[in-house]
């Protein structure tokens, strides 16, 4: 394992319960949902009708010509990215004697990609002919669109990567530029995930497999993980993003340190295209894979952000993953999933989750777990259903993320 550290320097985003990341963390702790009716005519017929929609939208961010030319999802990625460069104190760093753009690095994930922008033009195609397509729509909906534009904002030349791995992909994108720093390919690399699939057809889908919730009842009760009456996950949109940088170069400009990155691990079920492993061996090979690379004994993990979206059988092979990893300790660690309030962001969930967990982290505190009434017997695990203070000293946390096609994400991050 590389000897080079890695620390988190800034935070950005952009969720159902906030614009930025000071409301989405109040939120958070207060325990507040953002789920809500969709009140749209095209919703009216869906055998879905809730959802978690940002709480601000990003064009009243980002300035209008430039939203125009993006896909919601690249929306989403700018602003949290943007908050993320700005917390790190690297605005305007690129150039004029400052950060070298040859080692920054952008590492930002989205699962699905710019899918509103792909549906918009085809009904486009079918109502109004070829010629009116826009020229714009490719660079618009291609997966890497977030990334791309996020590098041109912060100048960076050292690599613009895009994993896509379902709702393992924000995760995924953290592990990935924790690699490029240990292998020396960057100094600083902005990493994050983000999804925008509020859309009729996604959300028929995802019903029609029975992924989705179908309760009719309050919107905000709706996505309750672990809960015996879950029934499904809540789709949410949004997005999250972290400044990574070598411990070196972060003290060397004085830079304000929130936490650590001591490991992270990705692996694979092999076992269903949508089904999780019911034994989670291949979450569990990742959460071991993490512990191990950081040097992490067990006892020393407090705190867990969980992917727990709400689903029957996802929520349990969790817990078994935890318990095989964790061994005795498992029923110590305080176990929490913001799921539970922003609903599921896809692609973006990991990353979201992560600054989550960083502030988890950084200020010792856990968000609560809402919705949870009746804790299914089966999931043996300190679930925190209020805001829980986490322990003084050394600590570690987890954040774990799985998606369809069985990837498996463990990001483990330590205190300072």
């Amino acid at each position: 394992m590389s000897s080079t550290r890695v620390v988190v320097t800034g935070l950005g985003a952009t969720s159902p319960v906030g614009g930025d990341v000071p409301s989405t963390w109040e939120a958070l702790l207060a325990g507040r949902s953002g789920i809500r009716a969709l009140t749209e005519e095209w919703a009216a017929d869906l055998p879905v009708r809730i959802a978690g929609r940002a709480a601000v939208e990003p064009t009243e961010v980002l300035e209008r010509v430039k939203a125009r030319r993006l896909d919601r999802s690249s929306q989403l990625a700018m602003v949290a990215a943007m908050q993320a460069w700005t917390d790190a104190g690297l605005e305007g760093a690129v150039g004029e004697g400052g950060l070298d753009g040859d080692r920054v690095g952008v590492a930002f994930a989205s699962g699905i990609g710019g899918v509103t922008t792909l549906l918009d033009n085809y009904d486009t195609l079918l109502e109004k002919g070829p010629r009116r397509v826009s020229p714009l729509a490719v660079p618009m909906l291609m997966p890497n669109a977030p990334a791309a534009q996020v590098s041109l904002y912060v100048g960076a030349r050292a690599f613009a990567s895009t994993p896509v791995s379902a709702c393992a992909s924000g995760n995924e994108a953290i592990a990935l530029g924790l690699d490029q720093l240990r292998l020396g390919r960057a100094d600083v690399v902005v990493v994050g995930g983000t999804e925008a699939a509020i859309h009729p057809l996604n959300i028929a889908a995802f019903a029609n497999m029975m992924a989705l919730s179908k309760n009719d009842g309050d919107p905000t009760t709706v996505s309750r993980p672990w809960d015996t009456a879950r029934d499904g996950f809540v789709l949410g949109e949004g997005s999250g993003a972290l400044v990574l940088e070598t411990e070196e170069h972060a003290r060397a400009r004085g830079a304000r340190i929130y936490a650590t990155v001591l490991g992270a691990a990705v692996t694979a079920d092999s076992h269903d295209i949508a089904q999780p492993d019911p034994e989670g061996r291949g979450g569990t090979r990742a959460i071991a894979r993490a512990l191990r690379e950081g040097g992490i004994d067990p006892a020393d993990v407090a705190h867990v952000n969980a992917h727990a979206t709400s689903t029957p059988q996802g929520d349990v092979a969790e817990g078994l993953m935890l318990h095989a990893t964790l061994g005795s300790h498992a029923t110590d660690v305080v176990v929490t999933s913001t799921k539970s309030m922003t609903g599921h962001l896809l692609g973006g969930a990991g990353a979201l989750e992560a600054v989550a967990t960083v502030l988890a982290v950084h200020h010792r505190t856990s968000p609560p777990t809402i919705n949870l009434d009746d804790q299914d017997p089966r999931v043996e695990l300190d679930i925190a259903t209020k805001q829980r203070d986490l322990p003084l000293g050394d600590i570690v946390a987890l954040n774990n993320s799985f998606g369809f096609g069985g990837a498996n994400v463990a990001v483990a991050f330590g205190s300072i």
